[in-house]
């Protein structure tokens, strides 16, 4: 078989040579470019019968030496030079049992990867590559390996690949853990990968490529598993305040803050308040308002947070979005008993997504809370009910969703209906219409509980 391969080679290199005397010789190819046309040659139909065997059998071996004379002597000829000789090296550190040998080959991968780089650039890409091998392979090197990873990701942005995110993420546990550096530089990493991944995840989703979207999400899974130690509530708090209270008004490091904290539901936080107060005012945004709202809702300051929520329906142009505004507006509008004010904001919000049941159930719950104040008599302190009972039935026939606690509510708030004898004691009789006065102002009809 070998002597078969070796007069191939001599065909393939005889017309090469050929060709290469009729040209003008090109530096690429070294001082000696019939040797390294005949050398590539060569190495390479070793190479790819070993590759055609799926890697399993030995024609690497005799691969070997025609590779080395091409990267030694012309490393400009071919960039697969590169994507072979890394698969060639990793075969001979695999097989190598003297320690002494395979540092020097892995000391020879190492300056494959800066070869590469200088002749065929790719640095961030290839610097991945390096990285990752160079923490897999020498495990004491981590803090190298970091510092390689970390200009890859650098560089490479949104185009990083998975392997080199997540070693990037253990290279710097390990400084970390050996007290070469603070925890703040997990968390920002975290940060810068997620976002990364998050990306691309929602770029595969796009092209409907499941099986890239489902690798992405694993490597997600990965580095979240690596983060969870360090990812308490108490760990982010105390990293990010030092550097909120250095720099409070630094957007970036602002939104850093909020997204980290959101993302691993530490809101309840004065960090989480301050730093989106803060973000608020240097970048005032819809969402931003709606969040201040909240906040100030959680903290029960409800007047605070209607003013913000009343900025965030003025900045939001999406519908659904302006429509869940004026829905929790009209929530803090209840607790402030302004309940005219938040059966107005209840109906905005209709009016933006009429078949959504929630503000029906809002109103007929004001109704319910105000109707014994509403009334003097065992009549009139009972009608509104039948208005809130109304909402109830309303809710329940054009939104699914809160239909079983409509029905659960009409349930309970028809017992609260005025008896018989009460209605045909002031003279109606039950279908009649009723206007019910204080705030509600609204017609509605005469029922009874019995």
């Amino acid at each position: 078989m070998k002597k078969k391969s070796i007069l191939l080679f001599s065909l393939i290199v005889g017309s090469l040579f050929c060709s290469v005397s009729q040209a003008q010789e090109s530096s690429k190819y070294g001082s000696d470019s019939v040797t390294c046309v005949m050398n590539n040659s060569l190495y390479y139909e070793f190479f790819k019968q070993w590759k055609q065997s799926n890697y399993k059998n030995d024609a690497w071996v005799d691969a070997v030496d025609p590779w080395r004379w091409v990267f030694i002597n012309c490393p400009r000829s071919t960039i697969n030079i590169y994507l072979h000789g890394e698969k060639i090296l990793d075969e001979l550190i695999k097989t190598e049992t003297d320690k002494g040998k395979r540092d020097k080959l892995i000391d020879t991968l190492m300056m494959l990867y800066d070869k590469r780089i200088k002749y065929f650039d790719k640095e961030g890409f290839v610097l991945g590559k390096k990285g990752v091998d160079l923490y897999k392979l020498r495990p004491s090197a981590y803090e190298e390996a970091y510092n390689v990873l970390k200009k890859s990701v650098d560089l490479e942005g949104k185009k990083s690949q998975g392997p080199t995110l997540i070693y990037y993420f253990r290279a710097a546990e390990k400084m970390v853990n050996s007290e070469k550096a603070e925890k703040t530089i997990l968390v920002d990493i975290y940060d810068q990968t997620t976002e990364i991944i998050d990306y691309n995840i929602k770029k595969y989703q796009a092209e409907n490529n499941q099986k890239k979207v489902t690798n992405w999400e694993n490597i997600k899974g990965n580095i979240e598993l690596s983060f969870e130690p360090y990812a308490t509530c108490e760990d982010l708090i105390s990293i990010y305040t030092i550097k909120f209270n250095e720099t409070p008004n630094d957007v970036d490091l602002l939104k850093k803050i909020t997204k980290i904290l959101d993302k691993k539901k530490c809101t309840d936080s004065d960090l989480f308040f301050h730093a989106t107060e803060n973000l608020h005012n240097a970048q005032p945004t819809a969402q931003s308002a709606e969040l201040m709202g909240k906040m100030y809702i959680m903290k029960e300051q409800y007047n605070k947070a209607a003013d913000y929520l009343i900025q965030s329906i003025e900045l939001y142009e999406d519908d659904n979005d302006k429509a869940d505004a004026h829905y929790l507006l009209a929530n803090v509008y209840f607790q402030l008993k302004k309940y005219v004010a938040a059966r107005n904001q209840c109906y905005n919000a209709i009016k933006l997504r009429p078949n959504d049941g929630k503000p029906y159930i809002l109103i007929g719950d004001m109704y319910v809370a105000t109707a014994k104040s509403c009334g003097d008599n065992a009549l009139t302190s009972k009608v509104a009910y039948w208005p809130a009972v109304d909402k109830y039935i309303k809710a329940k026939n054009i939104d699914p969703s809160v239909a079983d606690i409509a029905r659960s509510k009409i349930n309970t708030y028809s017992q609260y209906f005025p008896v018989k004898e009460t209605i045909f004691f002031y003279d109606f009789n039950e279908g009649d219409t009723y206007f019910v006065e204080c705030w509600i102002n609204e017609n509605t009809k005469v029922r009874t509980s019995d």
